[in-house]
């Protein structure tokens, strides 16, 4: 099936090939508001709707885009769990973003997310020419995204793909990538072993960041837990996206490579048919 990018769901036409994005902007096309945060232009509050709610808020707006895709993929080890499909799920969604991107009529960029936020070699072609796409970064990923923040093409649209499986709050990688953006979209790729536990026993784990052996017996409280603790983190994501107006989609990376139907990602009004 030939998928192509969707533009932001708030975006229209515009002249000269050109987009309407989702972040707040200069040009006089007011959009919406949202809660005012720490660091926001106060010039931008609308006082007549604190007046009427007693709640600060600032006016967004619409600025123009250039239709472009910077695709960013998680490095870590978790990612190419081995027994899994992650990783091949992983990075044929980079390469089928892309391809969605050129299909629009969007140039793009890959990015690999290890000890920095660095272009993937040959990134700006077609993904059959990528090079040195190793996923076995053994640190936080989250610690990428502050050593030296990536230079994004502004005002472009955003992917980051990864299963988000490292502690911490999403917040200051969400804040990272969005920032400049016209639209961001996280894909979260699990292996079905990481979303279904396997059954209750005597179990041997392996920290695939740390490499730190450890042999458990897993009961069904403990899956009860885990389950949980994985429902939490989601819905963290989740909420976290939604306060910057981004799109979170979970996927699992066994059925993405059975028959590589983006479904989901269609629903979620990513990409298009």
């Amino acid at each position: 099936m030939r998928y192509a990018l969707e533009p932001p769901r708030t975006a229209s036409a515009a002249l000269a090939g050109l987009r309407l994005g989702r972040q707040a902007g200069a040009s006089l096309e007011f959009r919406d508001h949202r809660d005012y945060q720490p660091g926001d232009d106060l010039r931008r509050i609308d006082w007549n709707a604190f007046a009427r709610s007693d709640r600060l808020t600032v006016k967004l707006y619409r600025e123009e885009i250039s239709p472009h895709l910077d695709v960013v993929l998680d490095g870590s080890r978790s990612m190419a769990l081995e027994g899994s499909a992650k990783a091949r799920a992983a990075i044929g969604l980079a390469a089928a973003f892309a391809a969605a991107a050129e299909n629009a009529g969007h140039s793009h960029n890959a990015w690999l997310a290890r000890a920095y936020v660095e272009p993937v070699a040959n990134g700006a072609n077609r993904p059959s020419l990528w090079q040195s796409l190793d996923l076995d970064f053994r640190g936080n990923l989250a610690e990428a995204f502050t050593r030296t923040p990536p230079r994004f093409r502004r005002q472009g649209m955003r992917v980051l793909i990864s299963d988000l499986l490292w502690l911490g709050e999403p917040t200051a990688v969400l804040r990272s990538l969005a920032h400049g953006a016209a639209s961001l979209v996280v894909a979260q790729t699990l292996a079905s072993v990481d979303a279904d536990p396997p059954e209750r026993g005597r179990m041997r784990l392996l920290d695939s960041e740390t490499d730190e052996r450890r042999e458990i017996f897993i009961d069904d409280a403990a899956i009860r837990r885990y389950r949980d603790a994985l429902a939490r983190h989601q819905q963290n994501w989740h909420r976290a996206c939604r306060q910057i107006g981004a799109a979170m989609v979970n996927l699992i990376a066994e059925d993405v490579v059975a028959d590589w139907n983006l479904e989901a990602l269609v629903k979620a009004g990513v990409l298009k048919v």
